[in-house]
């Protein structure tokens, strides 16, 4: 049966309902039925959920917001892009408040169900931002002679490994004098992570998601291999270095083309999704690592998967967003078809208007530059970069730095990235409530991050997991992972779609330098061990004060090209907006 839902419209004047009237309502009836579908009366019109936005004229592939976000709203704002296409559906001015109720929920274009959506292979992704952690460990040793011997076949003799696991450690006795490069191997994979934000974002943006994407992750699994066959330290740096670049910018493609597989109100849930399965392969890379103790073999069983994330990849359709943004709107309507079909619902009889922001064929589509030129989005891009970098700064900083709190190592890793999992669930509620939304939450969630980390430096060390830094340290990585899924969620809400993936590509680009400074702020525990806590509760708190000069996206349109973000009518509805939620 068809999934839908009973619109009930009610027009108010000075405050005092009235009848919806008649005129409007012949205007929406012919447009409707025009469509195939047959409302039955002014106050009970069903309609088959997002389906319909196609037919109401809008302009963007962005559904009514109202179907999943709004109780009551403007009936100007019902179909913000439907009256930039359809002027027959211009509301009276009399009407000012449209009420909705549903019988059951929206249908949404969540992405086709037999395939696996990008957001899975989070998992491998995570497996291969946290290898080092468990592959770099340090086990206690101890050297039967005074003094560390120079050469490294005189410390093989005499050095002696306590533990029952091997590492790079181990095996290039990287201790002492040798013990940076450890660090050296996790900045040469997030300055690979800078390198593939740069450039996967815009080629992405030229050329089209789904290839980026999937010759990002195939370069991923070989470089993989390559780490896990390194015959000598140097192979292994430099290919912890190629995989960083196809990683980080595979991560990101991915990201995007998830949320771009579905509507505008959705975006908050397929963001926190694809957050939580990152945290759930940090516990699953935990559990592999207790089970396999050679180093090795760790690494070649935590990259396996990316053969079969790969495989399936080939299924996935290429982003309807970026399809309809490059005025491929007859391709842009297959793929809409091709998920509706793959959601069990009936063929749509849709047809897409052109953007108005399709570029002609002499002209250049939208770069980087763009991101400087326009001052809205210049000012925007400066304050993401450093609250990018920041987040990335102290979430890297606290996980690299599980591997240094005091107990069990592979339990310390794994509740590492259980304790992002709570976090997701409070994303979803605040995010979207209208007192709080996207910024002041992204805010609160900064800042108790900042504060739960300089208070470590009031707690005893020796206090136990209930009592010590250790559980202090999990509570602001719990923050900082809330605050970090709101950042990805609220970046795209901030950019045009021509923009959406350079400005993603800018903003975690900046986010990378907090990844290859994180690992060297551990090793300052040597002056306090309160010190490193110290560095990432100050810098989390900064962060959180400048989210607040960033405007709310809650229930606000999403441009599609930049000429959206100067458009009179985007600026009349973003103002709107701005008023009711004030």
């Amino acid at each position: 049966m068809k999934n839908t839902a009973s619109l009930k419209i009610q027009a108010m004047k000075e405050g005092e309902p009235l009848p919806f009237s008649d005129s409007s309502w012949n205007n929406c009836r012919a447009v409707l039925l025009s469509s195939g579908v047959s409302p039955a009366a002014p106050r009970d019109c069903l309609f088959a959920g997002e389906e319909m936005w196609p037919y109401l004229g809008a302009s963007c592939l962005d559904p009514p917001p109202a179907l999943a976000a709004f109780s009551s709203c403007s009936v100007g704002r019902l179909f913000p892009t439907a009256w930039r296409g359809c002027p027959a559906l211009r509301p009276p001015r009399s009407a000012a408040v449209a009420e909705l109720s549903f019988q059951t929920p929206p249908t949404v274009l969540a992405g086709p169900r037999p395939v696996l959506p990008p957001h899975r292979q989070r998992v491998y992704v995570a497996c291969q931002s946290m290898l080092i952690v468990l592959v770099g460990a340090v086990p206690r040793y101890h050297i039967d002679q005074e003094g560390i011997p120079a050469s490294r076949a005189e410390l093989a003799k005499h050095i002696h490994f306590a533990s029952n696991f091997t590492s790079i450690v181990t095996e290039w006795y990287l201790i002492d004098r040798e013990a940076y490069k450890v660090s050296l191997a996790s900045s040469l994979f997030f300055a690979g992570l800078l390198i593939g934000n740069i450039t996967f974002g815009p080629l992405s943006d030229k050329l089209g998601r789904k290839p980026v994407y999937i010759s990002g992750l195939f370069f991923d699994v070989i470089f993989g291999y390559v780490t896990a066959l390194a015959p000598n330290y140097d192979i292994f740096a430099v290919s912890r270095f190629f995989v960083g670049i196809v990683n980080g910018g595979m991560a990101l493609v991915s990201f995007v083309l998830t949320q771009e597989y579905v509507g505008k109100s959705f975006w908050s849930f397929t963001g926190s999704l694809t957050n939580v399965t990152f945290a759930v392969g940090i516990a699953v890379f935990a559990l592999l690592g207790y089970c396999i103790r050679e180093w090795r073999y760790l690494a070649l069983v935590s990259n396996t998967p990316g053969v079969f994330f790969l495989l399936l990849s080939f299924m996935l359709p290429e982003s309807p967003r970026w399809l309809y943004s490059q005025g491929k709107t007859a391709e842009a309507e297959d793929v809409l078809q091709y998920i509706a079909l793959c959601n069990g619902k009936e063929r749509l009889n849709l047809k897409l208007k052109p953007s108005a922001g399709t570029l002609r064929k002499d002209e250049l589509a939208p770069g980087i530059l763009n991101l400087v030129k326009q001052p809205v989005l210049r000012w925007r891009t400066i304050l993401l970069m450093y609250i990018w970098y920041v987040c990335s700064f102290v979430y890297y900083g606290l996980t690299l730095n599980a591997g240094e709190l005091r107990g069990n190592l592979y339990l310390n890793v794994a509740l590492s990235g259980l304790v992002e999992v709570p976090a997701f669930p409070l994303c979803m509620f605040f995010i979207e409530k209208s007192w709080s939304g996207r910024r002041k939450t992204m805010t609160c969630f900064l800042t108790f991050a900042g504060l739960a980390c300089v208070f470590t430096m009031f707690l005893p060390t020796n206090a136990g997991l209930l009592l010590g830094p250790t559980l202090l340290a999990l509570c602001g990585k719990m923050m900082v992972s809330a605050a970090f899924n709101i950042l990805y969620i609220y970046t795209s809400e901030l950019y045009p779609t021509v923009l959406r993936n350079a400005g993603l590509g800018v903003c975690s680009m900046s986010c990378r330098f907090g990844g290859i400074l994180a690992p060297f702020v551990p090793s300052m525990k040597s002056l306090s061990p309160s010190i490193p806590f110290v560095v990432f509760g100050i810098t989390g708190l900064s962060a959180g004060f400048l989210t607040l000069l960033l405007p709310e996206t809650l229930n606000k349109p999403i441009a599609e090209s930049i000429d959206d973000l100067q458009s009179p009518r985007y600026q009349v509805l973003k103002n709107e907006e701005a008023e009711q939620s004030s």
